[in-house]
Formats: C-alpha cells, structure tokens, sequence
C-alpha cells in the first residue's frame, strides 16, 4: 500500500441518488428495474451515464459492441490505465443494484478525485459492458468476452432476440455501434464491484467479500422425443411421454450434486414441451441445464453423471434424445497483487471482510484473462438479486464505493 495515499471517502449521497436515478429508467411495477440489452431503456440509462461522466471531465467512446469506456486521464500520458466496470442491462424482473452498482461507484471514485483535486499518475477508466446478463441475447457477458477474444464480433453481431432483432441491427437502432474496435489494451489493474447475489455476507455478518475467483459454470441443453398422443384417449401404459422420462432424471439429477456437497449447484430455468397443448401428449421436451462447482474436476464428474442418467433414463423409456453442452466458462482465479489491494483497502478503511469464491459470472472473468483482475463484493439483503425486491443497504453500499476507491489508489498513485 502506499504511504502516500490519502484517506478519503466517496459521496455516499450522490452515490446512492444516481443509483435511483438509473432505477427510475425501466422500472417496474414491484420496484425493480427491466432495462435488457439494447432496448430504448438501457439506451436511455446508457446515455444518462455518458452524460454524467462528460460532466465530470471524462473522455467517453464507445467500441463496435457497444461497450462504454469513460477515461480520467493520469499525469503520466503512457501509463496504463486502472479499469472499473460492469453493467447496466438488468434481468426482466432484476433489482436496482445488480451491476449498476459498480459502474457508478467507478464513477463516483472519479468524482471523488475530481472533489479531491487528487491527480493519479494512471489513468481511471470506467467501463461499461453490454449484454452481460444474457436474457435477451443467448450470450452472457457478451461485450467482455468479445473485447477480451473470446467471442467473435461477427458471432456476437449475429446472435438474435426471440422476435429476430438483431445484436448489431440494435447497436446500430439506439446509436451504440462504435467505431473503434472491440479489442482489448494493456491495463495496470482491474476492479469489479457487485452486490454478493447470495447470502453468505449477511449470514456472516460480514462487511466485504474479498472476491479470490469464480466456479466453473455451463450450460447444457437435453432434448427428449417422445409421440405426440390424445390426452384422453390414449392409456398411461402406451404413451411415448418425455415428460415422464423426464420426472424420473430430476429426482436422479438433484440427489448427484448433493452427493457432491453444498458447493454443487444445478438449476433447470427453461422447460419447454412441445407443441404446448393442454390436451396433448408433447411430442418434445426441451430442458436448459445450468451446473456450477468451483472444483473443476467436481464439475466435470457432475456433467458426466448427468449424461448417463440421461442415457439409461431414456433407453428405459424407449425414447430418443440428444443432450449437449453449449456453452461453459471454467473457474477464475483473480489476480493475488489486486485481491491484496482490495483487503488492504478494507482493512485501511476499518470493515470487516472475508475471501469469498463468486457463484455467479461477471465480465470479471474475461478480463482475468487480460490482465490483472479482482472483485469485491457487499452484501444484499436475504441474498436476494436476479429479482425485483433485491436490495442494498446505503451505508453497505458506501462501504463498497470506499473499499474501490482506495484499491483503485493504490495502483493508480
């Protein structure tokens, strides 16, 4: 940590207020907000943080996926810069916090420079990335991982919302298809902050998680093809019923991950039967299957288990089916020099923290592969997010912001 830096604070009030403020854009009925990817409202909230950070002497430009940089320029002109980011697309039902937290706390750790008249010698760059939630276009993370490499723009570009928008037909709608390129640059350090989006900070009572990495996450898809058949003609003993086969894999699927322990997740978000008539047999079952465990090995024995209970579950049934992994992103482990920053800077400013592994992807993870990465995280009431009564207390929240701005000072310094 340095011995120069000066213990200073973040505007907790302007912090918070600006947090509403993007909350009144897409807000819903249950006072959460629905702002996905691309539509007129994160356009909207898009422009309004622009708008802030111009305010605040920021060079602001926008790259061909529509991720939005926001740069405090340093005293050295060939430094690397310190980057802060996250996202302002919500879930159709998410809350006011879940990315949009960090990006204006990165805001606010420029303005609070600025208030201080403190010059860093690197640059402060705020960043926000697009369609990090992927609800409305298949890909989470999406701005990220194609300025990180691991997408290709002409994929991303590509990729279409169920009513057949387009992702560059939309960046091009709204006025966010930039002219420099999605690619990535050289930076000092990188920082995320996020609300926890589980419990394990309230239950312990703790102030901030020290974020040291991420699980191993995938998707899979399993898809069963039964007959479709007359509700009420057709007996219980002669129906090709993929739904059936189904009911016997769930109860199999559950008991694997708890024989793997509490770090094993899986969830089944999407089921789809076809052709979705009340009073007929589907003739189909679609499944979306998200499995995530922060040992890779653990992870991978998971998946194997899920696809022989699959085969012999079908084979029993005399059914068809294909089961497939469509998307995966492997475990992170965070930059060891930024973690440190971020206990320091805890430490430095009093409150309590903990190392904490995140269950949940951020643009974090494609950036770890740039260059030095970490996160921190606060806690969110009853672990709540991905949900309209998701919240953050405002002292947390200021915590947070403080706990940034001075991980921020001591690499930009």
């Amino acid at each position: 940590m340095s011995r120069n830096e000066p213990l200073i604070e973040i505007d907790s009030a302007r912090l918070n207020k600006r947090i509403q403020d993007i909350a009144a854009i897409g807000s819903t009925l249950n006072g959460g907000s629905n702002r996905q990817a691309l539509t007129d409202e994160d356009a909207e909230a898009r422009n309004l943080f622009m708008s802030w950070c111009e305010n605040s002497a920021c060079e602001v430009r926008v790259d061909s996926m529509g991720n939005i940089f926001a740069r405090r320029s340093g005293s050295n002109p060939n430094a690397d810069p310190i980057l802060i980011g996250s996202h302002l697309d919500t879930q159709p039902t998410g809350g006011r916090f879940d990315g949009v937290y960090g990006v204006l706390a990165g805001l606010e750790v420029i303005d609070s420079l600025n208030d201080s008249g403190i010059q860093t010698q690197a640059p402060v760059e705020v960043v926000v990335w697009t369609n990090e939630e992927g609800c409305r276009f298949d890909t989470p993370s999406m701005g990220s991982s194609v300025w990180a490499g691991l997408l290709s723009e002409t994929d991303a570009h590509a990729q279409k919302d169920s009513q057949g928008h387009s992702v560059i037909s939309e960046l091009e709608r709204i006025g966010f298809l930039g002219k420099i390129d999605a690619q990535p640059f050289s930076f000092q350090a990188a920082f995320e902050l996020h609300i926890e989006q589980g419990p394990v900070l309230e239950q312990q009572n703790t102030l901030i998680g020290v974020v040291v990495g991420t699980q191993q996450m995938s998707r899979h898809r399993l898809k069963i093809f039964g007959q479709e058949a007359h509700a009420g003609t057709t007996p219980m003993s002669l129906r090709r019923d993929p739904i059936r086969a189904f009911s016997v894999m769930l109860p199999k699927f559950y008991s694997v991950a708890d024989e793997h322990g509490p770090q094993s997740r899986i969830t089944f978000g999407q089921i789809n039967c076809y052709p979705g008539a009340v009073n007929t047999v589907p003739g189909e079952l679609e499944v979306k299957i998200d499995l995530r465990d922060p040992r890779p090995d653990v992870h991978d024995a998971i998946a194997k288990d899920l696809c022989e209970i699959v085969e012999l579950c079908c084979s029993e049934a005399g059914l068809a089916f294909t089961f497939e992994k469509y998307w995966e992103k492997p475990s992170v482990d965070f930059d060891a020099k930024c973690i440190q920053s971020v206990q320091n800077a805890a430490t430095r400013c009093g409150y309590s923290s903990m190392e904490i592994i995140s269950g949940a992807l951020h643009d974090a993870c494609n950036l770890s592969l740039q260059g030095p990465t970490s996160m921190i995280f606060i806690p969110c009431k009853d672990g709540l997010s991905h949900n309209e009564a998701e919240y953050a207390d405002p002292d947390h929240v200021a915590a947070g912001g403080n706990v940034l701005l001075h991980a921020v000072l001591e690499h930009a310094l």
